[in-house]
């Protein structure tokens, strides 16, 4: 993957509004899966015009997540000690660190956790626990392990800090360095034992 060329092209989304209009779903999923096969930009504008607002607002956020977590797994397989999984389809791992598998997923700072970013560091675990009850609906909700990739901007526009391709490899180099299974949350929700962490990216 060209991670220039994705960070250039992620960063072409940040002038526009950041509106779901509605919670993620299957049935609009299907209707804008064209996403993952758009690779640039400009192209994305011409698929999605023919859309009412809602519908492209929400196919240019999956676009830009979805390119967004492909360059972040692109970053974890750049380390000798992470293997990726080759079955795109498989909802639950996305790469294997050492010996742990783990599904990622990149979330900005959680308004509904309604505590502060200081309270969230001294108490990981509780917003993990949160992260797994409160996100990935649908099709997209499990309960086996996941690495957080968490998103704090000083200006309060976390979400445009999916686009910082270069500073996401500077946090997420650090942590495959440091990897040490002994250091994960294993937490227990709705019966299941959970591996887990956080890696906080801030600007």
């Amino acid at each position: 993957m060209d991670l220039i060329r994705v960070e250039n092209e992620l960063k072409k989304r940040l002038i526009y509004p950041y509106k779901w209009g509605r919670k993620q779903s299957d049935e609009w999923d299907t209707k804008t899966n064209f996403i993952y096969t758009t690779y640039n930009f400009e192209t994305l504008l011409e698929k999605t015009a023919p859309f009412d607002e809602k519908i492209r607002n929400y196919a240019l956020n999956r676009w830009y997540n979805f390119w967004s977590a492909e360059a972040v797994e692109n970053l974890f397989s750049l380390h000798e000690n992470v293997t990726s999984n080759k079955n795109k389809f498989d909802k639950l791992i996305d790469f294997t660190i050492n010996t742990t598998c783990f599904d990622h997923k990149t979330t900005v700072f959680p308004i509904g956790f309604n505590q502060t970013v200081t309270y969230a560091k001294n108490n990981p675990d509780k917003l993990i626990q949160w992260l797994y009850l409160n996100q990935s609906q649908e099709g997209r909700k499990h309960l086996k392990n996941r690495l957080f990739i968490v998103l704090v901007d000083k200006n309060n526009e976390h979400w445009k800090l999916k686009a910082e391709v270069k500073l996401l490899k500077s946090e997420i180099d650090i942590y495959v360095q440091n990897f040490n299974s002994d250091n994960l949350f294993n937490l227990n929700i709705e019966n299941n034992t959970i591996l887990s962490d956080l890696i906080w990216v801030e600007n």
